[in-house]
């Protein structure tokens, strides 16, 4: 039975190769955007899927609000770990990270940059699944100054030799470190990567018992059938119990009055596959991908596999006048409705697995570049993940039942009366169901377009909105503190290189905010303020450019500058300050409740100094004195940065910090690296609404050319009687600008709809306006002309004497 559907459905579908070449074009271009979308969410899904106590680990996320100030992030206490494991019978351990950029590694007196450095505690490997394939995993890293290395860093460091027991030296460090294992390299689909592992008990501030001091993460591994609820019900109590006399000592209020004040300081617990997942938490490692992108990346995989199933059902329908006799005929030879059916399904199935077919050596020849263009990793692998096969199968046969259906139940259902009689009705007259399906295919390319539009505008937005200081020819030099106490000379000599004009020294610049700390006002008893802080010298607000509002700067001739501080114009108007010359802030710091004031010297503009996802918030700059050496170096240029200067810049740093590698970023790149999840998602937005036009575009000419060749007949007697060529390109086009026309007003609400929602997740937004939505329109209408000029300008020109023999 099987070799003769197969049989039948090759000798219908060879008597249609054109037909048939525009839905296995159509089809396997849609299917190839579906797989690689498909593959791209199945990435971003699997982050952390494969530790093997996956379902038991969670991170801590501090949840707090101080005045005005939302705070959202994965740092917490060093303590709160090991208090936990002692007051809460529901935790089995816990472990803590402390992880960092780039590190600078010294084997004797040879330096190796090494990406990805974590501090970590020694129950490291209990938690995360990272084969450790030499040392034991319970004694590696049991030790302070002991080290763990991936295999792609001890081959850097030691070549072919074995890095067991010997010592290494991390950034300006002279203790040095003893490796005591190595381990597989981190798969992609973790939340943060680490080719260095080093004892948590190194960290001079490993038992700190400050509790409001929050700066690492903290991983916890419950018991088996442990609910997260029942531990996160505890957290009050715990709240309550060691931070509430903290908050008493440093504010000079209960919790309960901190709390009733309109502040809030909360712990949750974070299922660890979630966290790719949550871009809502501050300070990850690996910038986290936003669920609803996923969603919308779902949906254009949808959406372009309906278009190519639409052209199916479109171009079957159409031909359902030449096919009729055949059906007729099977009919009067004992053929049921049932049998019919089976086999136009059977049509369909083939011609979907032979599109799946050249879809997966589409899939295969493109995902190289794909992965390129999006700096991403996805794969491909048949062999490795062989369940692949048996879905795809199934993905072949759903998407053939899908097309294939409505056009097997309407052919099936043709009298064999009417059509053996030749009176079955005009299948171009009467498609009222093609002129739907054609429209929802404009729809869908409508609402494409104009979504990439609205997210292209978006992203330039970004990218050129004026950020309030001067980002552009800005060098700055990582681990200041690679130069000791030698930083004036350094700066100092860089001043002389051709074309610096301005050098400054900080603990913090734009995009890379380090300290975010909880200060009072005089006069204001136990009310709170939580801002991002930065110590900066006397030539900061040179370098970026920054604007004085009130006041002056940190200046040299002012002694008393050095106990100062400067802040934005956002502190200002939120706190409510009046007079700042007469207001002083005030900070705790240490556990005697000892305070330190601040008199405000002046106010500058508001400036970015996080990306645009988030507002600006108040920011305070606090003197920089000489042996506070870590941090930042910024080197303003007045022209463009040449490979010279850099270079001199070079020579000048390996004088003053040995043999330390010079690192080094441009202020302008790295601003625009933070939309890298925006400007990723946007090229997809790109390509896949081309693919899905041009499938659209491929079935309009599909069935513009059936149409003309229905009405070849009509065209040469209206030519024989004085029709223009342009009445009658009217004629055939008039219904397809119909179409658009109600495609668009159907998709405009809509549009406006889902981008109102997408733009709210950005605090700074561009406003909607009708210049993308009458482009979408635009675009679709001159797609939809040009797909269809090329067979009626044919039709046009035919010599009428030959088409009215036509039939």
């Amino acid at each position: 039975m099987v070799k003769n559907l197969l049989k039948h459905s090759l000798r219908a579908l060879k008597k249609q190769k054109g037909y048939v070449a525009i839905n296995i074009f159509g089809l396997s271009i849609g299917i190839a955007c579906s797989l690689i979308i498909t593959l791209f969410i199945i990435h971003e899904l699997s982050y952390d899927q494969y530790h093997q106590n996956k379902d038991r680990i969670y991170r801590l996320t501090l949840d707090g609000k101080i005045g005005e100030q939302e705070v959202n992030a994965s740092y917490t206490a060093a303590i709160i770990g090991p208090t936990m494991a002692i007051d809460f019978p529901e935790v089995e351990q816990f472990c803590r990270l402390n992880t960092w950029g780039e590190t600078i590694v010294k084997k004797e007196d040879i330096a190796f940059i090494i990406e990805d450095f974590a501090e970590v505690d020694s129950s490291f490997f209990e938690f995360f699944s990272i084969p450790l394939l030499k040392g034991d995993s319970k004694t590696v890293l049991n030790e302070p100054n002991t080290m763990v290395l991936s295999v792609s860093a001890a081959k850097k460091i030691f070549g072919s030799d074995d890095p067991i027991n010997k010592l290494l030296r991390l950034n300006t460090g002279q203790e040095p470190y003893r490796v005591t294992g190595v381990m597989a390299d981190f798969p992609e689909e973790t939340h943060f990567n680490a080719n260095i592992l080093t004892s948590f008990m190194t960290n001079g501030r490993a038992n700190d018992p400050e509790w409001t001091n929050n700066s690492f993460s903290t991983y916890v591994l419950l018991k088996p059938n442990t609910s997260p609820d029942n531990v996160e019900a505890k957290f009050p109590g715990m709240i309550e119990k060691y931070i509430g006399p903290r908050v008493q000592q440093l504010f000079g209020v209960s919790l309960s009055d901190f709390i009733s004040q309109g502040n809030r300081y909360n712990f949750h617990l974070q299922p660890v596959t979630k966290i790719h997942l949550s871009p809502e938490i501050e300070h990850e490692v690996k910038p986290a991908t936003d669920p609803k992108y996923l969603i919308i990346f779902s949906s254009v995989a949808i959406l372009i596999i309906v278009i190519a199933s639409i052209n199916f059902m479109n171009l079957s329908t159409a031909q359902a006048t030449k096919r009729a006799k055949e059906i007729g005929v099977k009919k009067v030879s004992g053929s049921s409705k049932g049998m019919l059916i089976f086999q136009f399904l059977a049509d369909s199935t083939l011609i979907s697995f032979i599109a799946l077919i050249l879809a997966v050596v589409i899939v295969f020849v493109s995902l190289p570049f794909f992965n390129d263009i999006f700096d991403t990793r996805v794969s491909f692998n048949l062999i490795e993940h062989f369940y692949y096969v048996p879905l795809l199968i199934a993905f072949a046969l759903f998407v053939g039942f899908i097309a294939g259906a409505y056009p097997a139940f309407y052919l099936s259902s043709f009298n064999p009366n009417t059509v053996l009689r030749g009176k079955i009705r005009d299948g171009v007259k009467n498609g009222k169901l093609r002129l739907i399906l054609v429209s929802v295919q404009f729809l869908i390319s409508i609402v494409l377009v104009v979504g990439t539009i609205i997210m292209y505008r978006q992203l330039t937005y970004m990218v050129n909105k004026d950020v309030g200081f001067d980002k552009d020819r800005l060098l700055v030099i990582e681990s200041a503190g690679s130069i000791g106490n030698q930083v004036d000379a350094f700066k100092q000599e860089v001043l002389k290189i051709p074309g610096v004009e301005h050098v400054a020294a900080s603990t913090a610049v734009p995009g890379h905010n380090n300290n975010n700390n909880g200060y009072m006002l005089e006069g204001r008893d136990g009310q709170t303020y939580l801002m991002q802080t930065a110590y900066v010298d006397y030539d900061f607000l040179e370098t970026y450019n920054l604007q004085l509002i009130n006041g002056r700067f940190f200046d040299r001739s002012f002694g008393a500058d050095r106990e100062a501080c400067i802040v934005n114009q956002k502190t200002i108007e939120e706190f409510g300050i009046e007079d700042y010359t007469r207001t002083r802030f005030i900070a705790v710091f240490n556990e005697e409740g000892e305070k330190t004031f601040m008199p405000i010297i002046g106010v500058c503009n508001n400036f970015h100094f996080k990306s645009l996802h988030s507002r600006i918030n108040p920011y305070i700059m606090r003197f920089k004195a000489e042996d506070n050496n870590w941090g930042y170096i910024s080197v303003k240029f007045n022209s463009e940065v040449s490979a010279q200067a850099i270079n001199q810049i070079e020579d000048s740093w390996k004088r003053f910090a040995s043999n330390n590698p010079l690192r080094y970023f441009f202020m302008n790149d790295d601003f625009s690296h933070m939309y890298k999840a925006e400007r990723q998602n946007a090229k997809l937005s790109v390509v896949f609404a081309i693919l899905g036009i041009f499938i659209a575009a491929l079935g309009l000419f599909g069935l513009t050319s059936f149409t003309v060749e229905q009405r070849t007949k009509e065209v040469g007697v209206r030519k024989a009687l004085g029709a223009s060529g342009y009445s009658i390109f009217y004629l055939i086009s008039k219904e397809i600008v119909i179409l658009v026309c109600v495609a668009t007003l159907v998709a405009w609400p809509l549009i406006y709809w889902g981008a109102t929602n997408w733009l709210h997740n950005y605090y700074y937004r561009i406003n909607l306006s009708l210049f993308e939505f009458i482009i979408g329109f635009i675009v679709a209408i001159s797609i939809a002309l040009l797909t269809i000029s090329y067979k009626t300008l044919q039709s046009i020109k035919v010599n009428p004497a030959h088409t009215l023999r036509y039939e």
